[in-house]
């Protein structure tokens, strides 16, 4: 570790090229200690009851903070885990989930302190992703009456960060996608989390969803 402006950072200078190999290396040699079959197991098909919807941040890896294994989460990310519905990337990902893989759960997980939350709070252009910011500033649009409020920064962030969290398992269930499986009967729940950096705690932002009971009709599909 070290300081930098009185803060601890993680130190990632030990990090190469060469050294991931190496590093694949010792993973093959555990994973095969632990269990001999485990590479023929994995090569034999997923069937993962997990879609996780999470920010590209190096710092939230899905399958080391819920402690699980490879094969048991389906995963993908972006910049603030959105759920924008034009991106064929997420569309792509979450039909072969849904239809394919027959996932129990999407949990579209945030966390707090996200880069990209963070600075779609400014006004400051940082390129070609603020087209993708916009869609952030939409959902602070929708909550500017509460968290113009909010005078300190961090806490203002960290409210954001959980409303957008809601607002695109909202996205979610208004894909046809979802709609679609839960006409057929198919058991699947759309969740929202709160991944905390800085204590590693979970946060279920209690939103999850089993229909679309709850939502506007101009959205429910026939």
């Amino acid at each position: 570790m070290c300081a930098k402006k009185d803060i601890l950072i993680h130190d990632t200078s030990h990090i190469s090229y060469e050294t991931l190999l190496e590093g694949n290396k010792k993973f093959i040699a555990n994973a095969i200690e632990e269990d001999p079959d485990y590479f023929t197991k994995l090569a034999n098909g997923q069937k993962p009851p997990i879609l996780w919807i999470g920010c590209a941040d190096s710092r939230v890896p899905a399958n080391q903070i819920t402690n699980t294994k490879p094969g048991e989460i389906f995963v993908h990310r972006n910049i603030a885990n959105m759920v924008v519905h034009s991106d064929m990337n997420m569309l792509s990902v979450l039909d072969y989930a849904v239809n394919v893989l027959q996932v129990k759960h999407v949990i579209v997980t945030g966390h707090y302190g996200c880069g990209g939350v963070i600075a779609a709070m400014s006004n400051q252009q940082f390129g070609l992703i603020d087209n993708w910011l916009c869609h952030i500033k939409d959902v602070y649009r929708l909550h500017a009456s509460k968290l113009d409020l909010i005078k300190d920064e961090k806490e203002r962030a960290d409210k954001l960060v959980e409303y957008n969290v809601i607002e695109n398992v909202y996205n979610l269930c208004k894909t046809s996608i979802v709609q679609n499986a839960w006409h057929k009967g198919q058991d699947l729940a759309v969740h929202g989390w709160v991944y905390s950096i800085e204590t590693g705690v979970i946060k279920d932002m209690n939103v999850s969803t089993y229909d679309n009971a709850n939502m506007g009709n101009v959205f429910k599909f026939k």
